[in-house]
C-alpha cells in the first residue's frame, strides 16, 4: 500500500482555512446535521434542539455543546478515529467529508470530544495533542499520517446518565496567534451571517424571505445557536448607516425585498434569491457588515460576503456592495468544496454561474443604474429651480457683480432649463414602468425622499425676472459708496475672479464679506 505522509494531516488542519473562526462553522454545521438526525430519530422535537457556545478568554477555553444524537460507545472509535471517511452523504448532509472536526486542531494545545448516546450509561472521550501534532508536523521525521494519529490521539470512557445524549468539542489552551476565537464581539459578528441562524426580528421585512420560500416549497434551515447565552440571528436591518466625523447615521433604508428563482431549462430549482431595494444613494459603507449579496447551502454561508463577486458575475466589479441579499443554492449537484468557500466545479456550477450572471446583468444592473437615473433627473429639476431663483434675487437686489457676471449667469439657467426640461422626459418614461417591477419601487421610494413632486410643479411655475443689460448702476459695487470709480472697478474685478475659481459657497460667503466691509 502507498505510505500516506504527514503533510496530508497539515493541509487538512494547519494549512485548510484562513480564518481561525472558521472552525466555529465546521462544529456548528456538525451539530446541525445531529439535530436533524435526532429530530427525525424522535430523540428531539423540532424546537428542541440547540448549540451552546462558551467562550472563557481568560482560561482561553471553547466549548461547543450540542444536545442531538451524540455517537453510539461502539461507533465513536471509528466514527471519531477516521480521518475522511465520513458516513454521512452528500447532499443529505451539511457536512459529509468527515475532515471539519480536525479544524481545532490548529488552534489550541488539546483538542477533546466527548459524546453519549441516549439510552447509553457511558461517556466516549477522544483526547488530541495538537500541540504534538504540530510539533511532529514540523519535525525533519517523515511521519506517516498513522503514526503520528497513533502518537497524538487517546481514547476513554467515563461513567454517564442513560437519558443523556450530547456532543461537546472542547478547545483547550487556545493559542495566542488565534485569539480572535476568544473574542465573544467579534465571533457573533462573524456567526451572525455565516451561522444556520434565524433572522432578527429587527429585520421586519424578514417574514417576506419567508413567504417565498414556502411558497416554493423550500425549508430554510434554521436552529437556535448561543454564544454565552446569547441567542444568534442573522443580523440584517433595513436601515444603510453611514460614519460622518465620529457620528454613526442612517443614510438610506431598504423598502422592499425583490425575489428570483433560477431554473433551468426543464424548470427545475437550482437557487433562489431576495435582495433589498432602496434609493441606491451609493455603494454601502463597510460599516453595514450585512452588505454584499452572500452565497448560502443549507442556509450557511459559502466563503464571504464578496464570494460572487470573485466569480465575477457582476456587470461591474462595484455592483455586489449595491445591494444587500441572499443566494440560497437548493440543487443537489451545487456541492460545497472542502473549504466550504464555493462548490466543486461541475455542470450543475456552470448552470447556476450562468443563471446568475444572466440575472446579474440584466436585472439587478438595471436598478441601481436606473435609481442613479432617477436622482439626477430629480436633481437637474431641482438645480433648475435653484438657478432661476438665485438669478431672480440678483436680478431685484441688484447682486450681480457685472454685466458678464449676469450674461453668464442667464446663460446658466437656460442650459439648465434644457437639462430639467430633458429630465421631465426621462422621469415621465420611469413612469410608464410596470408597477410590480423593482424599478417602480426604487422610483417611489426616490421620489419620497427628493420631494419629486413639488420639485416637478416648482419647475413648472418658476420664471425668469427680465432685467436690464447695460444699467451699471445696477451692479454690486456700484454701491461701495466709500470707493472712488476705479477702486470699485479693481474691487468689481477681484470678487469676478472669486467667483470664477473659488467654490460657489466659498466666493458667496468671500462676496457677502467683502460687501458689508465696503458698503
Amino acid at each position: 500500500m502507498a505510505t500516506i505522509g504527514k503533510n496530508i494531516l497539515e493541509n487538512l488542519t494547519t494549512g485548510m482555512y484562513l480564518d481561525s473562526k472558521v472552525s466555529y462553522r465546521e462544529y456548528i454545521q456538525n451539530a446541525c446535521d445531529q439535530i436533524d438526525k435526532a429530530i427525525k430519530e424522535g430523540i428531539l422535537n423540532p424546537d428542541e434542539g440547540e448549540v451552546e457556545i462558551y467562550i472563557d478568554p481568560k482560561k482561553r477555553y471553547i466549548n461547543i455543546h450540542d444536545n442531538a444524537t451524540g455517537v453510539k460507545a461502539a461507533d465513536f472509535q471509528s466514527d471519531l478515529g477516521d480521518i475522511a471517511n465520513s458516513n454521512k452523504k452528500r447532499g443529505e448532509n451539511k457536512g459529509f467529508r468527515g475532515i471539519g472536526r480536525l479544524c481545532g486542531l490548529a488552534y489550541c494545545q488539546v483538542l477533546k470530544f466527548t459524546t453519549s448516546y441516549l439510552g447509553e450509561n457511558v461517556a466516549s472521550i477522544m483526547t488530541c495533542d495538537a500541540k504534538k501534532m504540530r510539533e511532529m508536523l514540523t519535525s525533519p521525521i517523515k511521519y506517516t499520517i498513522d503514526e503520528i494519529w497513533a502518537e497524538i490521539v487517546k481514547f476513554d470512557t467515563k461513567p454517564e446518565q442513560a437519558e443523556k445524549h450530547y456532543f461537546d468539542v472542547e478547545l483547550i489552551d487556545v493559542g495566542q496567534a488565534h485569539s480572535d476565537l476568544l473574542d465573544q464581539t467579534k465571533v457573533v459578528d462573524y456567526l451572525s451571517f455565516v451561522a444556520p441562524v434565524p433572522y432578527t426580528n429587527k429585520f421586519y421585512l424578514n417574514y417576506q424571505i419567508y413567504e417565498h420560500a414556502k411558497k416554493i416549497g423550500y425549508v430554510i434551515d434554521e436552529y437556535k445557536i448561543l454564544v454565552n447565552g446569547e441567542q444568534l440571528f442573522k443580523n440584517y436591518t433595513t436601515k444603510l448607516k453611514e460614519e460622518s466625523g465620529s457620528n454613526i447615521k442612517n443614510y438610506d433604508e431598504i423598502s422592499k425585498l425583490e425575489f428570483h428563482n433560477f431554473k433551468d431549462e426543464n424548470g427545475k430549482l437550482i437557487a433562489w434569491m431576495w435582495v433589498g431595494l432602496s434609493r441606491f444613494e451609493k455603494q454601502i459603507p463597510k460599516i453595514n457588515e450585512m452588505r454584499g449579496i452572500r452565497l448560502r447551502s443549507a442556509n450557511i454561508q459559502l466563503g464571504d460576503d464578496d464570494t460572487l463577486q470573485k466569480r465575477n458575475l457582476f456587470r461591474e466589479a462595484r455592483s455586489n456592495y449595491y445591494f444587500v441579499g441572499e443566494v440560497f443554492a437548493v440543487d443537489e449537484g451545487l456541492i460545497p468544496n472542502s473549504q466550504r468557500d464555493y462548490f466543486n466545479e461541475n455542470e450543475c456550477r456552470v448552470k447556476f454561474e450562468t443563471l446568475l450572471k444572466r440575472y446579474f446583468h440584466e436585472t439587478l444592473y438595471k436598478i441601481y443604474y436606473s435609481a442613479n437615473g432617477i436622482k439626477n433627473a430629480i436633481k437637474a429639476q431641482k438645480e433648475y429651480v435653484d438657478k432661476v431663483e438665485d438669478f431672480n434675487a440678483k436680478s431685484k437686489t441688484g447682486g450681480f457683480i457685472s454685466e458678464e457676471e449676469r450674461a453668464k449667469m442667464q446663460h446658466d439657467v437656460e442650459e439648465s432649463r434644457k437639462k430639467a426640461e430633458k429630465a421631465k422626459k426621462q422621469l415621465d418614461k420611469y413612469e410608464t414602468v410596470d408597477e410590480d417591477s423593482p424599478i417602480a419601487e426604487v422610483q417611489k421610494s426616490i421620489k419620497r425622499q427628493y420631494n419629486a413632486d413639488e420639485v416637478e410643479e416648482q419647475t413648472t411655475k418658476v420664471e425668469v425676472v427680465s432685467t436690464p443689460t447695460k444699467n451699471k448702476d445696477s451692479y454690486l459695487a456700484a454701491s461701495f459708496s466709500k470707493l472712488t470709480k476705479a477702486e470699485r472697478k479693481l474691487v468689481s474685478k477681484i470678487m469676478t475672479i472669486i467667483s470664477d475659481i473659488a467654490p460657489k459657497e466659498i466666493a458667496e460667503q468671500i462676496i457677502d464679506k467683502i460687501t458689508k466691509d465696503l458698503k
